[in-house]
């Protein structure tokens, strides 16, 4: 996920350990080790960011392609309502031909 540019992770920032000088921790060491926090966290702030994009992105998406389907479904329900209309005019239209073969007669 992070392809190698975070560099710390919990265990080593909980096993960190420093040397002591005379006055307490070297601040050289402290200063390097906190440098590297440093650009770690800047690592996962710019991580967050592109995420933050990507879920904005992905949910635009998704709003856009449900709109799409609800349209799709009220087309298919009014082409589906027409073709069932079309179908019950040819159902009625084979029944008077079969009347007027009765009736009249069939012309073959």
């Amino acid at each position: 996920m992070n392809d190698g540019r975070i560099i710390l992770t919990v265990k080593d920032l909980l096993e960190q350990d420093f040397n002591i000088d005379a006055r307490g921790y070297r601040p050289q060491e402290v200063d390097k080790f906190l440098d590297i926090v440093i650009k770690d966290y800047t690592e996962y702030m710019s991580i967050i960011k592109a995420q933050e994009t990507d879920i904005k992105s992905l949910t635009e998406e998704v709003t856009s392609l449900k709109q799409e389907i609800r349209r799709l479904n009220d087309e298919l329900e009014t082409a589906e309502k027409e073709n069932s209309k079309a179908s019950n005019n040819l159902d009625l239209l084979k029944r008077i031909s079969k009347l007027e073969k009765a009736v009249y007669g069939s012309n073959e």
